[in-house]
């Protein structure tokens, strides 16, 4: 793993002073603690939560703050915005639902509570809105249907596990995964079982846990998985289309799909992928230097991701080259807690260990302004959270 950084974090070292733009900070908000939640964007406005108990509107020009709505505990769940209410869900447990306008609370949904999974699971279900419902994943297991005016259940479907990766909606079906390795198709109006395929599993990972949303298509559910694979799976009927394994490594982030094509990154074999959607065949594969679980964006001719090391990669869509740069605060200054002048590793530093050595680790590398925010772009403007607290508005077009 080191001699994979070292080789990608040279050759950091030599586009930072190469011809490689590099996005220009507009304004950001600073909060308490982490952001990994993913900003969602509403006319003029902003809106996130953040590890520090507080979600927050912005105004999406200058940042200024206009209301922030306290629940006193972390925000992990990414909010949506539909009939005048912004919805998310809260590490107490609750769905809340508030004026999108003022901030103010119309109703809250009790789960039967959250529960955290291990060190790595740092993302909780973010709702999604059709007809009428909202439905959303829960740490006791369970998906929810709630109604979005009254905040009453509509029902609920128990799964073996976890449910923190986001619904998605097609087509009256609910596609969600589950820490129990399974993913489900369900009815959306009545929670009823449709289908459900169950992950390989792997020998140290045996349960195929899936962490995150799918990416689902006109045809074909794709998402990824502890036990090292992505998938494809016939959006109608759960049969499996293709997998890929990535030896070594989780994937963890959603697929962006452009131009019948596949972009992800992957946990630790540091990689960012571009696959062709049909039969999964390799298109290109680029380094990074430390994981990328967040959903990558399009702009233009750039697939840009976040990385735990603070930077944002603009990478060219068909040969995945690095053209584009964004580093964050945290990582400005903290970047020599991890990586030595050259741009490898530190001799001193080791990702994993024992218990206790594993969460140093991972304390520090979340102290380099870690992007597991997916980013959103409008006019130019490319907006997301990082573990240094902040939320960031870059402009993307810089020098």
């Amino acid at each position: 793993m080191k001699l994979f950084a070292l080789s990608f974090c040279l050759s950091i070292a030599f586009l930072l002073q190469a011809q490689v733009k590099t996005g220009s900070l507009l304004w950001k908000y600073t909060t308490q603690d982490k952001i990994v939640t993913s900003p969602r964007i509403d006319s003029n406005h902003i809106y996130y939560g953040s590890d520090d108990g507080s979600f927050y509107c912005n105004a999406l020009s200058d940042g200024r703050l206009l209301w922030k709505f306290s629940t006193g505990k972390p925000i992990r769940s990414s909010a949506i915005v539909a009939d005048g209410k912004v919805f998310f869900g809260c590490e107490d447990g609750f769905v809340y639902a508030l004026d999108a306008q003022q901030g103010t609370l119309r109703w809250k949904f009790a789960t039967k509570g959250e529960r955290n999974y291990d060190l790595w699971d740092y993302y909780r279900s973010s709702p999604a809105f059709y007809k009428g419902l909202l439905y959303i994943g829960s740490g006791d297991g369970h998906v929810y249907a709630i109604n979005a005016g009254t905040g009453k259940e509509v029902w609920r479907f128990a799964t073996g596990g976890i449910v923190h990766a986001d619904p998605v909606i097609s087509n009256d079906t609910l596609f969600v995964g589950s820490f129990d390795g399974n993913f489900y198709a369900l009815h959306a109006g009545t929670g009823k079982l449709i289908w459900k395929f169950k992950t390989i599993g792997d020998r140290f990972f045996p349960k195929g846990e899936i962490q995150k949303a799918a990416l689902v298509t006109k045809d074909a559910v794709y998402f990824g998985s502890r036990d090292y694979n992505i998938y494809a799976l016939n959006k109608q009927t759960g049969v499996g289309l293709w997998n890929m394994k990535e030896q070594g490594s989780w994937i963890i982030a959603t697929p962006l799909e452009k131009n019948s094509k596949l972009f992800f990154g992957t946990s630790d074999t540091h990689a960012f992928y571009s696959l062709n959607n049909f039969y999964g065949e390799l298109q290109w594969k680029s380094p990074l230097p430390l994981r990328s679980y967040n959903s990558p964006v399009a702009y233009d001719s750039l697939i840009i991701t976040g990385c735990y090391d603070g930077f944002l990669y603009g990478l060219g869509e068909k040969g995945g080259k690095i053209a584009w740069l964004f580093q964050t605060d945290g990582s400005k200054k903290n970047y020599s807690t991890v990586f030595d002048s050259t741009g490898h590793f530190r001799r001193d530093f080791s990702i994993y260990g024992d218990d206790a050595a594993t969460k140093a680790s991972e304390a520090k590398i979340l102290n380099l302004g870690s992007i597991l925010s997916t980013p959103a772009i409008r006019n130019g403007v490319i907006y997301f959270g990082s573990t240094d607290g902040s939320l960031y508005a870059v402009r993307i077009a810089g020098n």
